[in-house]
């Protein structure tokens, strides 16, 4: 298998070589493949379809936008707590797309479930099962309210399930993590390895996500998609529960620009195929190390999407610690985080705190601003309220050219700490996005 180079859209970005990713394992129960649609118009893989023979418990979490993808609306439609296919598609979000949008769905459903069940049939030993509709589900990123491309996906089906690997070697997981890309330059993957009883168990993992990056995801921004499979035997409540638990300091714990997509998803597969003890509840001792492994995915993946956002060079670390609640920390440190003027600042290797006390006061917390320490990494400029005496700019100035910046908020008012990840604001951001659709 070739990886197509095609799915590296901008020229201007120096891509990675393969060899700079981590190595994903293979997780046996899965297969997975990946083509082109032509949906760019350039050739670039923008369809793949993750497949499984025997079923895979599922659970996932979803944009709290008012404002949804007929992808996601299918699959709250989904009550399996089973599924044997997820297909995703680029370029198009089919968002606004209405019925027909979803229409379109059926008929890509319909489409699939005729060509992997004629695929099971025709397999060594003739496996007679049927695959339902209903165990397939979606998921989209691309442009909001065009119209979506219902053929032309179609069309190409009976090629994406001939092209299914089982092996899913460095090569696989690599071209699949590339055609997932909208504005990305480069795809994110990530694994770890764990112990359930005396079971080893994997996790391998791909996201996406560049712009329109603050996710808000929920139980009941480009967009952030993250699939993430293992071979554990986990029941669907005890994923969605492990999901909803490591949430809040991950994914729901990035920004890039502040807006959240009408198309974020992240997804957990178990295949079942490691039998480890069972497990009965998301407290389970046995799950310590495997939600530990989980919540470094979730992690790694999340920061990734933020080191990639669209023209970022610098990558933020903001910590507000010693806080009255989490979520007043939560608050403020996303009040700095999503405020461009600490954003160009940051591009600019300007140590402006004025523009952070600005950020840390428009949260409309209740601060005490003669307790307030503010932090470049290490290098303190604000003490009790107000800066030190012998602060030195310059030497701060020569910490701000790093590549990866920290803003350490101390508020001095109790016990709660929250960290948040961002990126600084170029002139590359401008020109991707006002560049987006042509």
């Amino acid at each position: 298998m070739t990886i197509n180079l095609k799915n590296l859209l901008n020229p201007n970005i120096k891509i990675s070589k393969m060899g700079d990713f981590q190595e994903l394992k293979q997780i046996e129960g899965l297969s997975i493949s990946a083509v082109s649609a032509d949906l760019y118009g350039n050739g670039r893989d923008d369809l793949s379809l993750f497949y499984f023979k025997d079923g895979a418990r599922y659970a996932a979490l979803y944009t709290k936008s008012k404002i949804i993808s007929e992808s996601i609306h299918w699959n709250l439609k989904v009550k399996n707590k089973s599924i044997k296919a997820l297909l995703v598609n680029t370029k198009n979000a089919n968002t606004f797309t209405g019925k027909k949008g979803f229409q379109g769905l059926k008929e890509l459903s319909k489409s699939l479930s005729k060509h992997l069940t004629l695929k099971l049939a025709q397999a060594p030993g003739g496996v007679r099962d049927i695959i339902d509709p209903s165990e397939i589900i979606f998921a989209s990123t691309g442009v909001i309210g065009d119209t979506f491309p219902t053929e032309k996906i179609k069309e190409r089906i009976p090629y994406l399930i001939q092209n299914l690997k089982d092996n899913q070697n460095k090569y696989v997981w690599f071209k699949a993590a590339s055609s997932i890309l909208t504005t990305d330059t480069r795809p994110k993957l990530a694994f770890e390895e764990c112990e359930i009883g005396s079971k080893k168990i994997l996790i391998s993992a791909i996201a996406k996500g560049s712009g329109m990056i603050a996710p808000k995801l929920g139980g009941d921004h480009a967009t952030m998609l993250a699939f993430l499979f293992t071979d554990a035997n986990i029941p669907s409540s005890i994923l969605r529960g492990l999901l909803s638990k490591n949430i809040n300091t991950t994914f729901n714990a990035i920004t890039v620009d502040g807006d959240t997509s009408t198309n974020d998803s992240v997804m957990i597969f178990a295949t079942s195929k490691v039998k480890n003890s069972k497990i009965y509840n998301v407290l389970d001792p046995k799950l310590k190390g495997f939600e530990k492994a989980l919540h470094n995915v979730m992690l790694n993946l999340s920061k990734q999407i933020v080191t990639d956002g669209e023209g970022a060079k610098k990558f933020i670390t903001i910590n507000v610690i010693k806080a009255r609640s989490m979520q007043v920390a939560k608050k403020i440190a996303f009040s700095v985080a999503n405020s461009p003027l600490v954003k160009t600042a940051v591009a600019g290797e300007d140590p402006n705190y004025g523009r952070i006390i600005m950020a840390i006061g428009k949260s409309e917390e209740s601060i005490v601003a003669n307790n307030l320490t503010i932090k470049f990494g290490k290098f303190t400029v604000v003490e009790n309220g107000q800066q030190i005496d012998n602060y030195n700019e310059k030497i701060v100035k020569e910490y701000m050219k790093w590549d990866a910046i920290e803003i350490n908020i101390e508020l001095n008012m109790g016990k709660s700490n929250f960290t948040v990840y961002t990126c600084d604001f170029t002139k590359d951001y401008i020109d991707i996005n006002t560049d987006y659709r042509n």
